[in-house]
C-alpha cells in the first residue's frame, strides 16, 4: 500500500471512529440500575454459576454467611489433588501429561496398559496431513503463533472426511488428534515465523519414537536436540499444571459456548485458542517477563524499599507499560494461593541456580511478596493477594530457552486436554445452548428519511 493510501485509510478509520464515540457510550450507572454482572461476575467477585462439571475444581476460598473467605488454593483434576499426581509422578520418575490428559478425557486414572496404549496412541496419532505443514504454515507465515494455531486447527477441518459428526466416537477421535498434533504445529509455525519474519534459519526436526510429549517438545524445537531430563521433567509438570482449569475460565467457556451451538470441534477448540491469547488470560505469562525486564532496567535496586518503591510507581501508571497492573499477581478465584504458582516457585528456584538466573528468581519472589503490602498502601484494601501461575512461567520457559513467543503456545497446547474435555462433557451432558441476557438500554428513536437527516 502506498504512503498516501496509507495516510488516506488512517484519516478514514478516524472519521468512522470519531463517529462511533459521539453514539455508543453507556453510563456506568445503567449496568448498576439493572443489576448487570459484568464479566459474568457477582458483586463479591465470584463467578456466576453456569454449570456443572465433573472435570476439575479450583478452589480458592469459602463462602461464610455471604462473606467470602479465604483458603489455600486447590486444583483438583477429577477428584484428584493435583499436588497428589504430580507427587505420584516424580515418586515413580516418570512423565505425567499423558496421565494427566487420560485423566481429564475419561474420568480415571489409567492402569499401566492404558497409559502405555495412550502413549502410542498420541504418538501415532500425531503426524499432520500430507503437505499440511507446506500447504497450511509455510505459505502464510503469521508473526503471532496463537493466531496461527487458531488457522490451523480451522484447516484441519477441511482434512477431515467427518468434520462434521457430533457422536463420541467422533468426537474424542478429533479430540486425541488433535492433543497430539498441535505441539507440531506450534514448532513448525514458530520456524516458518523465524525464517520470513527474522531472517533466521528454519529447520523441522522429525519426532522420535518413544519420546514423552515434553521430550518431544523440547527434542522439535532445539536445533541440536539435545535437553537434559531435568529440562523435560519440569516442561512436563508445566503442561500438567496447564491442563485444566475448570469450566469457567475464559477460554473454556468459549469452548463450552461453541460446541453448546453444534458446531465442529475445529471452531469449538480454535475459539479456545483465541481466548486464550489474550493478555488477560494466557498472554500473561509473557507480560510477566516483560515486566521484569522493566524492573531490572529501571528499578533502582533490588532491596525491598527499592522493590515497593518500583511496585507503586507500576500502580501509578509511572513505570513498565504504564497499565498500572503488576502481572502474574491476582486471581479471580485463588486468594490466599494459587497450587500452580507454589508448585513452579519451588522448581523455578532450583533450576534458576542450576542456570544462573537466580537475580531474575529473585525478583520474581520479591513481586510475589511486596504487591500484596503495596496493593494494601495505595488501594487501602484489604483483599487477599496472590501470586498466580503466570510470575513464574515464563521465567521457567525463558531457562528453558523456549522463545517468548511460544510461552502461550506452550500453554494451548497443554490446555488441549482440558478443552477436549470440557467439549465432550458439554456434548454428553447439555442439551441447551448458552444464551445470556443483554438488556437493551437504547432509546426509542424514529427512522428519518435519508434527505432529512
Amino acid at each position: 500500500m502506498t504512503p498516501e493510501k496509507t495516510q488516506a485509510k488512517t484519516q478514514a478509520v478516524k472519521f468512522l471512529c470519531d463517529e462511533f464515540r459521539k453514539n455508543n457510550k453507556i453510563n456506568p450507572e445503567k449496568y448498576e440500575n439493572v443489576n448487570v454482572k459484568l464479566g459474568l461476575r457477582n458483586s463479591d467477585g465470584t463467578g456466576v454459576m453456569a454449570g456443572l462439571t465433573l472435570i476439575c475444581n479450583v478452589h480458592g476460598y469459602i463462602m461464610d454467611e455471604a462473606e467470602r473467605i479465604p483458603v489455600e488454593g486447590e486444583l483438583i483434576y477429577r477428584g484428584i489433588n493435583i499436588k497428589d499426581i504430580i507427587k505420584g509422578c516424580q515418586a515413580e520418575d516418570r512423565f505425567g501429561y499423558e496421565e494427566v490428559a487420560w485423566l481429564l478425557l475419561f474420568g480415571k486414572l489409567p492402569t499401566k496398559e492404558q497409559l502405555a496404549s495412550f502413549g502410542k496412541i498420541l504418538e501415532e496419532w500425531g503426524e499432520l496431513p500430507e503437505d499440511f505443514t507446506e500447504d497450511m504454515i509455510m505459505k502464510a507465515p503469521s508473526p503471532n503463533i496463537m493466531n496461527k494455531l487458531a488457522r490451523s486447527v480451522l484447516a484441519l477441518y477441511s482434512y477431515d472426511d467427518n468434520a462434521d459428526e457430533l457422536s463420541l466416537e467422533n468426537v474424542m477421535r478429533q479430540c486425541i488428534e488433535l492433543i497430539a498434533r498441535v505441539p507440531t504445529i506450534m514448532v513448525n509455525a514458530y520456524q516458518v515465523k523465524r525464517r520470513y519474519y527474522d531472517h533466521q534459519s528454519m529447520f523441522f526436526h522429525p519426532t522420535i519414537p518413544g519420546h514423552s510429549f515434553a521430550e518431544g517438545i523440547l527434542s522439535v524445537l532445539r536445533p541440536d536436540r539435545v535437553f537434559t531430563k531435568e529440562e523435560a521433567r519440569i516442561l512436563d509438570l508445566c503442561l500438567m499444571l496447564h491442563a485444566e482449569h475448570g469450566g469457567g475460565n475464559n477460554s473454556t467457556f468459549a469452548c463450552r459456548t461453541l460446541t453448546s451451538s453444534g458446531t465442529d470441534t475445529y471452531s469449538a477448540i480454535a475459539a479456545g485458542i483465541g481466548a486464550l491469547k489474550g493478555h488477560r488470560h494466557g498472554g500473561a505469562n509473557i507480560k510477566v517477563m516483560e515486566m521484569l525486564d522493566y524492573i531490572k532496567r529501571e528499578a533502582d535496586g533490588f532491596s525491598d524499599d527499592q522493590m515497593c518503591d518500583y511496585l507503586r510507581k507500576l500502580f501509578h501508571k509511572e513505570a513498565g507499560d504504564h497499565t498500572g497492573l503488576v502481572y502474574g499477581m491476582g486471581h479471580a478465584v485463588y486468594t490466599k494461593s494459587d497450587p500452580r504458582a507454589q508448585i513452579l516457585r519451588e522448581n523455578a528456584g532450583i533450576l534458576a541456580k542450576q542456570k544462573g538466573f537466580e537475580e531474575d528468581f529473585a525478583i520474581l519472589e520479591a513481586v510475589e511478596r511486596l504487591t500484596p503490602v503495596v496493593f494494601s498502601e495505595i488501594k487501602g484494601e484489604t483483599k487477599t493477594v496472590c501470586a498466580n501461575v503466570d510470575l513464574y512461567s515464563g521465567l521457567v520457559y525463558r531457562m528453558l530457552g523456549i522463545p517468548n513467543e511460544l510461552y502461550t503456545p506452550l500453554f494451548a497446547v497443554s490446555r488441549m486436554a482440558g478443552w477436549s474435555a470440557h467439549r465432550i462433557e458439554e456434548l454428553t451432558n447439555c442439551s441447551r445452548i448458552i444464551r445470556p441476557a443483554y438488556k437493551a438500554v437504547s432509546r426509542p428513536a424514529p427512522y428519518i428519511p435519508l434527505d432529512q437527516r
